[in-house]
């Protein structure tokens, strides 16, 4: 199994910042893709941002210039730091992960795994 644990979130003023953190652990062998996902109330979930095992990011257009994405494979991490929040940004966010792991026969196998989600807040 895989754990992922996020943290981070919280309720601040619009224009305000947050650095959201996810980490994975396990009997992980590599992580891949990590991407972070929200939802709002009566809404769709909806991808924020993506990071590749080569590094390349992806932003949903709504979040570009504002969120960063970034990874630390020595620590099997994905932040995001999202900065100018705005009331529009209000959601349950979510860490997406995914890669390879041992499984109980201590067999590679991939795994995709999530994280509980954190929630962040903004107010006017």
């Amino acid at each position: 199994q895989v754990q992922v644990v996020e943290s981070g979130g919280g309720s601040v003023q619009a224009g305000g910042s947050l650095r959201l953190s996810c980490a994975a652990s396990g009997s992980i062998l590599r992580v891949n893709d990590m991407a972070w996902y929200r939802q709002a109330p009566g809404k769709q979930r909806e991808s924020v941002a993506t990071i590749t095992s080569s590094g390349d990011t992806n932003y949903v257009d709504s979040v570009k210039g504002r969120f960063t994405i970034s990874r630390d494979n020595a620590k099997n991490t994905v932040y995001l730091q999202m900065n100018n929040l705005k009331p529009e940004d209000t959601a349950l966010y979510r860490c997406y992960v995914r890669g390879a792991r041992r499984n109980e026969r201590n067999s590679f196998v991939a795994f995709n795994s999530w994280g509980q989600g954190t929630q962040v807040t903004v107010s006017s």
